[in-house]
This record gives C-alpha cells, structure tokens and sequence, in this order.
C-alpha cells in the first residue's frame, strides 16, 4: 500500500539559503510515514496495546531539488521490506512538476515497550509487505 500526504512550503520551514532545511525533509517524511500507519490501520495506540513500538534505526536520503517557499510538494511512502524484527519504508517528495525533490529508505525495528528490545513484527504489520 503506497499512501501520500500534501504539504505547501512554510516560512518557518525555510533556512537561510531560501529553501527548505534539510532536516524539515525527515519531518515531511515523518508525517507521511504516521500516515502511512493510520491507513494501514496501525495507528500508534494499536502498537502500545500489543506493548510494542517501533523506532527508526537508519535513515538514508537524497536530496535531489531544493524546495522553496510555497511550493506544493506530495510525500510518498510505501513498504519496501521486512525483516523479523526490522522492516523498510520508502519515501519519495515530487513538487508540483513531479519532479524528484528528495527520497529516502527508512527502516525501523519494532520493540517491547517494556525491555527496550527488538520484537518480531507483529501479523498486521508484517502482512503489510505483501
């Protein structure tokens, strides 16, 4: 399941060479990938009640495009792969010209919220990658 959310360039979003922060590019990606959870029916109160959580391990991005003050761009993500404990989540930010601004493979691990410790997925995620 690919999801997309749309976000249009803020002031507060932008840094001093005019464009947006780097690091406002993995809030972008964030966003999206919460909603990726919530259409996938995994909101974040689905993962407590089974005493798990999942946290980002690694993180790699390209920036290929500045984006600059309200510009409309699209943030997608869509599972890529899984692991036993770990899994991958793509994220791929187009402007209005569809044209590459940033991508980025995300992968997580899921824990025990109680020993802190890497967990198997749980079904309803895992069956999410097909």
């Amino acid at each position: 399941m690919t999801t997309a959310i749309q976000i249009e360039v803020r002031p507060t979003e932008l840094d001093s060479m005019g464009h947006v922060n780097n690091a406002k590019f993995l809030e972008y990606m964030e966003w999206s990938r919460e909603d990726w959870y919530n259409k996938a029916k995994l909101p974040y109160d689905t993962f407590t009640a089974l005493g798990l959580g999942t946290v980002v391990v690694n993180l790699n991005i390209n920036y290929r495009r500045e984006a600059r003050l309200g510009q409309h761009l699209t943030v997608s993500t869509e599972p890529i792969r899984k692991g036993r404990t770990s899994f991958a989540l793509r994220h791929v930010i187009v402007n209005a010209n569809d044209e590459l601004v940033a991508d980025a493979n995300v992968v997580s691990v899921t824990i025990d919220l109680k020993s802190r410790k890497a967990s198997p997925l749980p079904n309803a995620l895992a069956k999410m990658f097909g």
